[in-house]
């Protein structure tokens, strides 16, 4: 009789429906949160090189002050600016700017990014040329994004890891900005 009675009673019921719904709501709600943040910062990223070769291509880091190494330092502390919400840029941002004479010479050039866990020597050897008017120039910043969750729901990291590169890049014509400044 006891045993009829045991069949019947639903006292505990939600509580093992929820123990059994919980864990996959929340893999699939902590997902959708990580792939959100990734294609935001994936999109920051975009907007960044857009504004890196808008002031290369008007000749606003060409034309301000001092050597280039300064001129490689304000553009790097402009983008950080914007990539901090994601964490520091020590170690996670490299920008590579470098000009070429035709599209078919920088077509040839596939040389993948250098981002900042390369060996030393590959980050040290980036170049950072903005070229004169009217040059043919091609940014790119990779930054090494940390994802936030990559033991529960989608993993985004590249294998081994917590990571994922980032790059984005800009290929345009430097303006006659000098011309302008005749007028």
């Amino acid at each position: 009789m006891a045993s009829r009675e045991f069949g019947k009673d639903s006292c505990g019921s939600t509580a093992v429906e929820f123990a059994i719904v919980a864990p996959v709501f929340l893999m699939l709600m902590f997902s959708i949160f990580e792939v959100g943040w990734f294609f935001f910062a994936n999109s920051v990223v975009d907007a960044t090189v857009g504004d890196a070769a808008r002031q290369i291509k008007t000749g606003q880091i060409q034309k301000s002050f001092g050597d280039a190494e300064d001129k490689y330092d304000k553009m790097y502390d402009n983008i950080c600016n914007v990539l901090s919400v994601f964490g520091g840029c020590e170690n996670r941002l490299t920008i590579e700017v470098d000009t070429y004479n035709t599209f078919a010479e920088l077509a040839a050039d596939n040389t993948p990014p250098t981002c900042a866990d390369a060996p030393p020597d590959d980050v040290a050897a980036i170049p950072f040329n903005p070229g004169e008017e009217l040059q043919i120039v091609r940014a790119r910043i990779c930054y090494i994004y940390t994802t936030l969750n990559p033991a529960i729901g989608v993993n985004l990291s590249e294998p081994g890891t917590n990571k994922r590169r980032l790059v984005s890049t800009a290929i345009f014509r430097n303006e006659p900005y000098e011309l302008n400044n005749r007028e």
